[in-house]
């Protein structure tokens, strides 16, 4: 057997996978220009969502951004802001729920996916994730809800829509709207319907690690008039389409997005669908060559699932089975070339946040009039999946290794066929 790069061997592979992200001529020459238009941000020229008619080749690169983004994800109305955890957090304001009311929310995912609610003083109910792909699990939905339910928050994980045929069913029959975080689903598709697409609204993310990217950005997009214009509305200080500009009506932020995010943006899209395909048939070939190794067990993509963004490739490891831990795995393969990680250390719940209740005011609204108090820690029984997926299984790799060749597949199939080979080297 090879000796591991870990106690000195050479390892399986040097070179660096594809850098992200990917750029060029196109992204400079577009940043030129808005640099030169004196232009920086969208209200330069018109406000709101009914933009008034600008000059002939005068439109905001955001309001083309918007336009084009929204009608690639099959959605009539999208409102770009600063980051997808504010266009959360909007959209949710947007929905006018009452103080204490609770959303539904996958215990899997990242913090933002939470947070938005809580600042909108309402509650998020963590339910357990689908073993097969770590969405949210539909059979687990139905016994999460309660009376003050007013939202199922579905989240796209890793780039797999999830199963909105049951998702939509169940929304429908207790008449709760969807919400879609759709951070890592840009241009993926649900029986060929894009993801974004399904609920009342959702939210993409453009930071420096998405599919897409202007190092920092978000959009919500909607088929829903009203709820477009509402966010609109919040997104930029509370003012109203068709008003004078220093006249609020609501609390509002500031979370526009700049004319040279979106410029970038518009040129990033350009690219979004060959490179999802792309990834989409490298995650393929990896997947069928990573079957036939022992604990190796790649999650499912789903027949449904027409187009996967593979924004993160995960597999469960068994650690159990090949009595390695899962670090120590993950440690050996960093050493061979490849940047798998572990991905969440512990389920949304188990934050030091939850179990502290820090929030914005203290607990608030938690043991109030307006909601019981919550002991976050009991959800560890609820959601023994999650758990399993943080505690020992799930191990990550990044979506710029799936824009590269066949070849760098074989390497990281080689990677892991060989630490696990020399497994006894590190259980030593």
């Amino acid at each position: 057997m090879a000796v591991l790069a870990l106690h000195g061997g050479t390892p399986v592979r040097k070179e660096d996978f594809t850098v992200w992200p990917v750029c060029d001529q196109q992204e400079e020459e577009a940043l030129i220009e808005v640099l030169r238009s004196k232009k920086w941000w969208r209200f330069a020229f018109g406000q709101g969502v009914e933009l008034i008619e600008p000059e002939e080749g005068e439109r905001s690169q955001v309001v083309l951004f918007q336009e084009e983004f929204a009608r690639y994800h099959g959605c009539k109305h999208g409102i770009a802001a600063a980051n997808g955890t504010g266009t959360l957090e909007i959209g949710i304001r947007a929905m006018n729920l009452d103080i204490g009311d609770e959303i539904l929310v996958p215990a899997y995912t990242y913090i933002g996916s939470a947070t938005c609610v809580l600042q909108n003083n309402c509650i998020p109910i963590f339910v357990d994730i689908d073993p097969d792909t770590y969405n949210i699990d539909p059979g687990r939905i139905e016994g999460a809800i309660t009376g003050r339910t007013r939202a199922i928050m579905v989240v796209h994980f890793g780039g797999q829509p999830a199963d909105m045929d049951r998702i939509l069913a169940i929304a429908k029959k207790h008449n709760l709207p969807v919400i879609e975080d759709a951070a890592h689903a840009h241009g993926c598709e649900w029986k060929k319907q894009k993801a974004g697409s399904f609920g009342l609204f959702s939210s993409f993310s453009f930071q420096a690690s998405k599919n897409m990217t202007s190092g920092e950005g978000g959009i919500i997009c909607s088929n829903d008039r009203n709820i477009a214009a509402e966010c609109d509305a919040l997104m930029w200080c509370g003012r109203k389409v068709g008003r004078p500009w220093y006249e609020f009506h609501r609390l509002g932020w500031n979370y526009r997005m700049t004319e040279f995010q979106a410029a970038i943006l518009r040129q990033q899209l350009k690219r979004l669908d060959e490179q999802v395909k792309h990834r989409e048939r490298k995650a393929q070939y990896l997947s069928k060559r990573l079957e036939s190794i022992e604990g190796i067990s790649p999650l499912v993509q789903d027949e449904r699932t027409t187009l996967h963004g593979y924004h993160i490739y995960m597999f469960c490891y068994n650690e159990s089975a090949l009595g390695l831990p899962r670090e120590k795995f993950i440690e050996a393969l960093a050493e061979e070339g490849i940047p798998a990680t572990s991905g969440y250390t512990f389920p949304l719940y188990k934050n030091p946040m939850f179990l502290n209740k820090r929030f914005i005011n203290g607990s608030f609204p938690l043991g109030t009039k307006y909601h019981d108090d919550i002991d976050y820690s009991s959800f560890e029984e609820k959601c023994p999946v999650s758990e399993l997926a943080c505690n020992s299984q799930a191990v990550w790799l990044p979506q710029n290794i799936f824009l590269g060749t066949e070849e760098d597949m074989d390497d990281v199939v080689a990677a892991i066929a060989k630490v696990i080979e020399n497994k006894q080297e590190l259980i030593a």
